[in-house]
């Protein structure tokens, strides 16, 4: 018989196996002039969003901010 570790609770496993967007936050948080932050390169109102958006809109907040970093001459690696 095996015993499940106590630690292991269903909670912790769906966030491990989640495939849910990641916050692009770096704790650079500082607004630009435009209203985009000098860290993550969402705007305002995407990272006010972010807290409700699903995973669609997420994705969306995500490749927006990309193409602000690249677009500012920054690589993401």
């Amino acid at each position: 018989m095996r015993l499940r570790p106590i630690f292991t609770t269903h909670k912790r496993q769906e966030t491990l196996m989640s495939n849910a967007p990641e916050s692009p936050c770096i704790s650079i948080c500082s607004l630009d002039q435009n209203d985009v932050c000098e860290g993550c390169f969402r705007t305002g109102n995407e990272i006010v969003d972010w807290f409700t958006a699903n995973d669609d809109r997420k994705r969306e907040i995500l490749e927006a901010s990309t193409q602000r970093r690249k677009d500012a001459g920054f690589s993401i690696f």
